[in-house]
């Protein structure tokens, strides 16, 4: 049985997940459109792309390790891209996403799935759901779980620490489902706003009162975060608007995987002078620079 997405990636049927992953970088940088000016060095890239995501992924190699080319119509993989991607390699991701998707993308090919490498009508509908969800401010920072309702089914999702609103999210096998094959559910994230903070790229801005006896002599005040309360030593001759910086507790940042600060800013109360003992306030008024 013949098997050349293996020799697409110029490995061995037998190869780890290390060394699928190390052939595919090393491909991927030497035929990157970047690096690679040659003809057909994009075709290429693109094909070493698409045979790396079914043969890092254990469902997707498992069948493919079952019926090998025979999934392309008998043709090796090489000849598949450069007859089905030719018009872009979104169109070849969604073909190969339809063939692998639920274990039942190509149904008993020769039956009507495949036959001769050609793909039936429903193979082709579109499966996908694209939807938008509105997810608590705590959550983007925090991450956890945020209940969701698409297509008639209430269920749960997980939310990366450290999402921003206009991400998307893909949620595998929520899609539509049309003849045993399930599509995929594309969230857009819109992040509620909070009262208490502010986000200002990975860092996190929220203010916080500080008594006018604090503000001139110094105290410990204790601050609720999103995850726990805190105590804060505030100095003397704190200022209005001034700021203090806790390390590493504000958002997550998603590619370098690290936190930004939490900057507390401060907020003088004054007392009202009402309520204050009439011997200070006279001091006060007397003893007080007006300028």
């Amino acid at each position: 049985m013949s098997k050349s997405l293996y020799e697409t990636l110029e490995i061995s049927e037998g190869a780890s997940e290390a060394e699928i992953k190390k052939a595919y970088r090393k491909l991927a940088r030497q035929y990157h459109p970047d690096v690679n000016k040659d003809k057909g060095a994009e075709d290429k890239f693109k094909e070493i792309n698409a045979a790396y995501e079914i043969l890092s992924d254990k469902e997707k190699k498992a069948q493919y390790d079952q019926f090998g080319d025979g999934m392309f119509g008998g043709q090796n993989f090489h000849d598949f891209t450069r007859s089905h991607g030719g018009a872009g390699a979104s169109d070849l991701d969604e073909i190969l996403r339809q063939m692998f998707s639920g274990g039942g993308g190509f149904g008993g090919f020769g039956g009507g799935g495949f036959g001769g490498g050609g793909f039936s009508r429903q193979q082709q509908v579109n499966l996908d759901i694209e939807s938008n969800v509105t997810i608590p401010f705590s959550v983007s920072i925090l991450g956890g779980s945020h209940s969701v309702s698409v297509n008639g089914e209430r269920f749960d999702i997980k939310i990366p620490a450290g999402v921003k609103s206009g991400e998307k999210m893909r949620v595998k096998g929520k899609g539509h489902v049309q003849g045993g094959v399930a599509g995929d559910l594309f969230l857009k994230i819109t992040v509620a706003s909070s009262p208490e903070y502010e986000r200002e790229g990975d860092d996190l801005v929220k203010s916080f009162d500080v008594p006018l006896y604090a503000a001139l002599f110094g105290e410990k005040i204790s601050i609720k975060t999103l995850e726990k309360e805190i105590k804060l030593k505030v100095p003397q001759n704190t200022k209005n608007g001034q700021r203090f910086r806790v390390k590493e507790m504000g958002a997550m940042n998603r590619k370098t995987k690290v936190r930004g600060d939490l900057y507390l800013k401060a907020n003088i109360v004054l007392p009202k002078v009402e309520d204050l003992d009439e011997k200070l306030v006279a001091m006060m008024q007397e003893k007080l620079p007006k300028e």
